[in-house]
């Protein structure tokens, strides 16, 4: 659980548009707007290095954005990253109070090993959870140990970190187990596919691969003769 509370010294921005945005990233520095609580929205800029940091492994850190010696809390809303690099190129920061809940998406963190011969998947990659800003989860743990195949764990089976209420739909589905399919049931399936769409396989690749080729035997590559047939002296 997330309780400690990250600095950010930021400044307030007074250049828009893209060439100024362009020049503030040059610099090291993030553009962002930070707004709530009936404020205005501010423009600012950010460090960086510092902010990328700070939400590099928790998208819902608490922030203590401190602006022109002002400091506020605040959490990341929306962060725009860029499509190829790993440079964060705009932050929306919502302005948050001690003692408020917020409603936040947690993701969810599997742990354990199910049954053999089973298949673990996350359908639900975050959990909506409502909690006190400075007590927000950093992630959700599902234990899948020992799990059989056909379990299913919805949201209602979900055990949330203390201080936190789900918020997502109860019955939506988090994880489900299912069992291994070997090859040759996958080759099944396959021919079965092709079989409705009208799929018909090359009958060159039912031959066996013992046959000589046309080409073998062009190539002077006859197959071996016996004794009898090849040796009139024998």
């Amino acid at each position: 659980m997330s309780s400690d509370e990250i600095r950010i010294d930021a400044e307030i921005r007074t250049e828009f548009g893209k060439g100024a945005a362009r020049r503030i990233r040059r610099a090291d520095k993030i553009p962002a707007v930070m707004y709530g609580h009936g404020e205005e929205p501010r423009h600012i800029t950010l460090p960086g290095h510092d902010t990328m940091m700070a939400l590099k492994y928790n998208a819902n850190a608490l922030l203590t954005i401190v602006v022109d010696g002002q400091q506020e809390y605040a959490l990341a809303k929306d962060v725009q990253r860029h499509i190829l690099k790993p440079w964060i190129e705009h932050v929306d920061l919502v302005v948050v109070k001690k003692g408020e809940k917020v409603t936040v998406e947690v993701p969810v963190h599997v742990e354990g090993e199910a049954g053999p011969e089973t298949i673990v998947t996350v359908d639900a990659q975050t959990l909506e959870v409502e909690a006190d800003v400075t007590s927000i989860p950093e992630s959700i743990v599902v234990s899948v140990e020992g799990l059989e195949a056909g379990t299913q764990v919805l949201a209602s089976e979900v055990e949330v970190p203390k201080g936190s209420t789900l918020v997502t739909d109860p019955e939506t589905l988090v994880v489900n187990i299912t069992e291994q399919i070997s090859a040759e049931a996958l080759e099944a399936e396959l021919a079965e596919a092709e079989a409705e769409a009208g799929v018909e396989r090359d009958e060159s690749e039912d031959e066996t691969e013992g046959s000589p080729s046309d080409k073998q035997l062009a190539e002077g590559d006859a197959p071996m003769e016996s004794p009898e047939e090849g040796n009139p002296e024998a």
